[in-house]
């Protein structure tokens, strides 16, 4: 069975067509020991969506939020939400109370969906009414239970469609509400449609020939969109199975998982690849077949002892939330048409994806750049967002024509292939020339005596009224005074306009990152400026992005 999405149905009602291929077949269990059918996820969201409309949301509560981590359970009151025609909202539970408000008020949400034992794991605050589902099993009548089962079973597709009011939900109309990382800035409301989403997921499975034969190992969180579109609609839309765990760093418990339910696709990060290398047995990744690592930079030698020990060796894919988020992506030679390597480029992030175009230009003219050159990256398709909730203005930045600007330094060579080069976030202008911050946080990592798991240092600017910007270095404590990395970057090479100047590293007792597993840039520069001093040039300068 190698199903694909039919053109034209929404994601829920692709959901209910997969429920009833599936209908006695295991298609999701977690690390509870919870196992449901295909006619399981179907006869259970048609129960809840009966007593959310009966106890909880009003007829115009169009958004909903969800606290619930990557589980059997998470998975059903996503589905549920989809067959309600509500836009979902997985909020971010690594994120401040604060900032947690911020989201909760720009979507205007009343009710967030949640569990009374995941509640006290997190221990947060949220300023909305909490609905628990577990509250919901002693409420569901025998008579919800029935009508549910039957027209889960038994009612033809078209009618019970229009029975569910799906028929009213176009394509264009948004699913989920997905809030970036903030590590720029306050997190933004990223709208993503069924077509953002549901063409995305027949991208990846025309990429990785995913069907039946395949079980997925589901960890990355719903409110990562990641998470959202690869973990847990790929598996609601189409046939390959789903397995749950809600912390991705349990590595003994991910690896009994993937060695009991004979997982074969693996969707994560650089950093989940190294707990599991620490704690993994070989056994454990044995059926594995394929292994993505994304969000981040991934060293080769984390490939290479990877593959020593698996036995399969993990690719680089490169997208992000406002692209739904794959864009581009190395193919496996076992999923590869041709069985052959030709789909993979190491060092690069791979091709576009079906469906999707990519070019580079020049970040100041706009003009389309050569093969080889590296410029700005910017991706069209079906997979761009429909825009920033509640923020014309910052959508309107970002997409040019239809291309979304995704802020990312890229070249393209000859064959297609698109290696990032940087972050244009991650650039200082110095006396007119750019200086990168990756390369010189590189230097002093190693001058540092640090290893892929442990970053000992960071590099942010704040503004300088003779240069433009300043490089500020924040670093862990070290027995290496500033004027001796100062000589090992100027020793291995570097530039002297990128050498920060003696007063500008600054000790801290941690790097600041993010719940997401990324830099908190936004609080490096805060710390920066703090510790460096407000000068009237910062003030200006806020003034001006105001």
């Amino acid at each position: 069975m190698n199903e694909s999405l039919s053109p034209g149905l929404t994601l829920p009602q692709q959901f209910m067509r997969m429920c009833r291929r599936n209908w006695g077949r295991i298609k999701v269990g977690d690390s509870s020991g919870a196992k449901l059918t295909g006619g399981d996820l179907l006869t259970r969201s048609l129960v809840l969506r009966r007593l959310l409309l009966q106890e909880v949301l009003a007829p115009d509560e169009s958004h909903v939020g969800l606290l619930l981590p990557p589980s059997a359970g998470g998975v059903v009151a996503n589905a549920t939400l989809g067959l309600m025609g509500r836009v979902t909202v997985n909020l971010n539970y690594t994120l401040s109370e604060g900032t947690l408000a911020k989201c909760i008020a720009q979507c205007g949400i009343k009710h967030v969906l949640t569990s009374r034992r995941f509640m006290e794991r997190v221990k947060i605050d949220v300023r909305a009414e909490l609905v628990y589902l577990e509250d919901f099993a002693a409420k569901a009548k025998w008579r919800d239970k029935l009508v549910a089962a039957a027209q889960a079973k038994f009612a033809p597709l078209g009618m019970l469609e229009r029975r569910l009011g799906l028929g009213r939900v176009k394509p264009d109309d948004v699913l989920t509400v997905i809030f970036t990382s903030g590590s720029t800035g306050d997190p933004k409301g990223v709208m993503l449609t069924h077509d953002n989403v549901g063409s995305n997921i027949q991208s990846i499975r025309e990429a990785v020939k995913l069907s039946s034969d395949d079980t997925v190992i589901c960890v990355m969180p719903f409110f990562h969109s990641y998470g959202y579109t690869a973990t847990l609609w790929t598996v609601l839309a189409l046939d390959p199975r789903g397995v749950y765990h809600f912390n991705p760093l349990d590595a003994h418990q991910v690896g009994k998982l993937c060695r009991e339910w004979d997982v074969t696709v693996f969707l994560g990060t650089p950093t989940f690849l190294r707990a599991y290398m620490k704690r993994c047995e070989a056994a454990d990744f044995a059926k594995l077949q394929v292994v993505f690592a994304a969000a981040e930079k991934t060293p080769r030698e984390l490939f290479d002892a990877f593959e020593k020990k698996y036995g399969v060796r993990p690719l680089e894919a490169y997208g992000c939330t406002e692209l739904s988020p794959l864009a581009t992506a190395n193919i496996p030679a076992s999923r590869s048409p041709h069985g052959d390597t030709s789909g993979v480029r190491e060092g690069s992030v791979g091709r576009p994806i079906p469906g999707v175009s990519v070019k580079v230009v020049h970040p100041e003219t706009w003009k389309e750049l050569s093969s080889g050159e590296p410029g700005m990256l910017l991706v069209q398709g079906r997979n761009v967002m429909k825009g920033y909730l509640n923020h014309p203005d910052a959508t309107a930045k970002v997409i040019r024509d239809g291309w979304y600007v995704t802020g990312d330094i890229a070249k393209i060579d000859a064959d297609g292939f698109v290696t990032i080069t940087g972050r244009e976030s991650r650039f200082s202008k110095i006396g007119g020339e750019m200086a990168p911050h990756i390369l010189i946080e590189e230097a002093i990592q190693k001058i540092l005596g640090g290893d892929e798991e442990h970053q000992l240092a960071v590099v942010t600017a704040i503004p300088d009224a003779r240069k433009g910007e300043r490089l500020v270095v924040l670093h862990m404590p070290t027995s290496k005074s500033p004027d001796e990395i100062r000589q090992g970057m100027s020793a291995v090479g570097l530039p002297n306009l990128w050498v920060p100047a003696i007063d500008s590293f600054l000790e801290v007792d941690h790097i600041p990152i993010l719940g997401s597993g990324k830099l908190d840039l936004k609080g490096m520069r805060e710390i920066a400026v703090e510790r460096m001093g407000r000068s009237p040039t910062r003030a200006a300068h806020e003034v001006s992005e105001s």
